[in-house]
């Protein structure tokens, strides 16, 4: 595989306060409005790494002429995991923030994160954006409003005019992109898992860890946000079983971890606890970790 993967790192500072990963794969419209967002939208000079999966629709000759941009590329589509993995080694900020190609991040996103940051003053926090989507699905943790599906459509001028009044209170639950760690903790507990590759529930895996290694603190910023076109890619790939390969791994189902342990899309109050279990529920899940198995 390694054979197949070329890093191209272009930029010469070594001051961003953010390093932002984005993955795509043959989707090159909406990374050129998620480029260009960042580029726009930003109150900090970022460093930009792209990981360019195939990139035969065009992404490849794209982003060798975007000379502000450091980039991965590989041959094959390594998908999320292994991704995000490499882009790690041309990292040169201390943050690490992983953005989707298909999000338009708005006005001063970025400096909300870090304002927060800086309040809390270590290193054990894991912080994410709040994402506007055109579709309810019923995440809590999502304000929806439709402003276009697809790049022909996006209503640009209408959202930056309207984002201010979809702000909402800061959640519990930190998880999904985009999310923002400290370098040391995505180092300490090895990135991204390749069990879960190509990605589906690799974002329920890696809060896990964070938590294994002591993180409590999951908050998602209410006024730091960016509009989610919906998953463009996730419905071309074959999925991986991710739900069962978690359930495997920790013990319990990813539905437990999320309402229990991060009490996702909750008002946020704090550090999150490990929480007592009733024993039925202890019951079900080694029940069904046990049917898993087999």
């Amino acid at each position: 595989m390694i054979e197949d993967i070329e890093k191209f790192q272009r930029t010469s500072k070594s001051d961003y306060r953010f390093s932002i990963l984005i993955p795509t794969w043959n989707n090159l419209e909406f990374l050129k409005i998620c480029v260009n967002s960042i580029k726009k939208n930003s109150h900090f000079d970022l460093q930009i790494i792209v990981i360019v999966n195939e990139g035969n629709d065009g992404t490849e000759e794209w982003i060798k002429n975007q000379k502000e941009l450091d980039y991965i590329y590989s041959k094959k589509n390594i998908g999320i995991c292994w991704g995000l993995n490499i882009a790690r080694s041309i990292v040169k900020s201390e943050y690490i923030i992983y953005v989707n190609d298909d999000m338009y991040v708005l006005p001063d996103w970025d400096l909300e994160l870090y304002k927060e940051i800086e309040i809390i003053g270590h290193k054990n926090f894991t912080l994410s954006s709040t994402m506007i989507e055109p579709t309810d699905t019923g995440n809590a943790c999502v304000v929806v409003r439709d402003y276009g599906r697809n790049s022909h459509d996006f209503q640009e001028e209408r959202l930056l005019n309207e984002y201010k009044s979809l702000s909402i209170v800061d959640w519990s639950g930190s998880m999904s992109p985009p999310n923002v760690i400290h370098v040391d903790m995505w180092d300490l507990v090895g990135g991204m898992s390749i069990e879960f590759s190509p990605g589906i529930f690799s974002d329920y895996d890696f809060s896990r860890k964070l938590f294994e290694a002591g993180v409590r603190f999951f908050k998602g910023k209410g006024n730091s946000l960016v509009y989610h076109f919906g998953s463009k890619s996730i419905f071309r790939i074959k999925h991986n079983k991710g739900r069962k390969t978690f359930l495997l791994k920790w013990g319990y189902t990813t539905r437990i971890f999320n309402d229990k342990y991060l009490k996702r899309g909750k008002v946020f109050d704090g550090n999150i606890t490990e929480p007592d279990l009733d024993i039925v529920t202890l019951i079900i899940n080694k029940v069904k970790q046990f049917v898993n198995c087999w």
